[in-house]
C-alpha cells in the first residue's frame, strides 16, 4: 500500500482536486459529527449489501474522517482509507485510535488512482464521493482494478433528479454551498458507471435521509454572498420539485430540512 502520510497523485484535474482539499479541510470535524455521515440506516444497508467477511482486505476510497472503516472494521481482517484531504486522514486516524480501532489505517490518496496493486483487495467501498469527482468512472475502473476477481464494490451516493429543471436548480444550490461539488447523478447513470468498469449489479436499496438544512448550509461556504444566493434559490423552486423530488427542501424558519435519496449498489467483480 501507498506510505503513510505519502502525497496524493495528482490526477487528471489538479484545480478540482485542490478545491477538494480546500473545502473539506474545513469541513472535515462538522462533517465527522453530522447526521449524514452517521445515520445508522444508511451505514447498515452499505454493510448489510457488502458482506464482509472476517477474512477480508477492504478500501474506503475518499474515506473521510473514516466512519465507515470504524463500522466496517470489527468485521474484517483489514480496511484501509484514502481521502485526497490530509485534514479528513488525520481526523480519521485520531478517530479510529479513540475508539481502540487496531486494524484499520489511513493515508493521503486519490480514489481515481490509488497506487495499489492489481486485485490486492476483497472489496472496496465509497460514499457520497462520486458528485465531488469529475468523471466518476475513473473511480469505478480503480475499484474494479484493486479488488481482486469474485470481490465486492459498494457504492452509495445521493441521487439528482431526472427532471431537468429541478435537477439545475439543486446542483447550483450544491454548488454554490460547496464549490467542490461536480454533478450528482441518477440511478440510471450510477448503475451504469458499475456495468461500464466490466463489473455486475447484484444488489441495491434507496434509502432517504433527511438533514437539518442550515447545519448542513453552515458545514458548507462561508461566503455570505454564496449564502444570499442560495436563499434566493430555496425561494423559488422549479414546480416540477414535488414532494417526490431527490432534493426536498421542507419546512420554515429553523426548522428547514432537506431530503435527499441515497442509492447504495452493490457491484461483484
Amino acid at each position: 500500500m501507498r506510505g503513510e502520510g505519502a502525497p496524493a497523485p495528482t490526477g487528471a484535474a489538479p484545480h478540482h482536486n485542490r478545491e477538494l482539499t480546500t473545502a473539506f479541510t474545513a469541513q472535515a470535524e462538522g462533517f465527522n459529527r453530522s447526521s449524514a455521515a452517521n445515520d445508522t440506516v444508511l451505514l447498515d444497508a452499505m454493510l448489510e449489501l457488502a458482506e464482509p467477511q472476517t477474512s477480508d482486505a477492504w478500501l474506503e476510497a475518499a474515506c473521510g474522517p473514516g466512519v465507515i472503516s470504524r463500522r466496517l472494521a470489527p468485521q474484517v481482517r483489514s480496511v484501509h482509507g484514502i481521502d485526497l484531504t490530509p485534514a479528513m486522514v488525520e481526523l480519521a486516524r485520531r478517530s479510529a485510535a479513540s475508539a481502540e480501532i487496531g486494524n484499520a489505517t489511513f493515508a493521503v490518496g486519490d480514489a481515481t488512482e490509488t497506487g495499489l496493486a492489481d486485485g490486492l483487495l476483497d472489496g472496496a467501498i465509497t460514499r457520497f464521493s462520486l458528485h465531488h469527482i469529475p468523471v466518476p468512472a475513473r473511480v469505478l475502473d480503480e475499484l474494479a482494478r484493486v479488488v481482486r476477481p469474485g470481490g465486492t464494490i459498494v457504492v452509495a451516493d445521493h441521487l439528482a433528479d431526472e427532471d431537468a429543471d429541478a435537477y439545475a436548480w439543486s446542483q447550483e444550490v450544491e454548488r454554490l454551498r460547496d464549490p467542490s461539488h461536480w454533478a450528482s447523478l441518477t440511478v440510471r447513470q450510477l448503475r451504469d458507471l458499475g456495468l461500464a468498469a466490466g463489473l455486475r449489479l447484484t444488489g441495491e436499496t434507496l434509502v432517504p435521509i433527511e438533514l437539518d438544512l442550515d447545519d448542513w448550509l453552515r458545514r458548507g461556504s462561508s461566503d455570505p454572498e454564496a449564502h444570499r444566493l442560495i436563499e434566493r434559490l430555496l425561494g423559488d423552486p422549479p414546480a416540477t420539485t414535488g414532494r417526490a423530488g431527490r432534493f426536498r427542501v421542507r419546512g420554515g424558519g429553523s426548522a428547514r430540512t432537506l431530503g435527499l435519496d441515497v442509492w447504495v449498489g452493490r457491484f461483484d467483480r
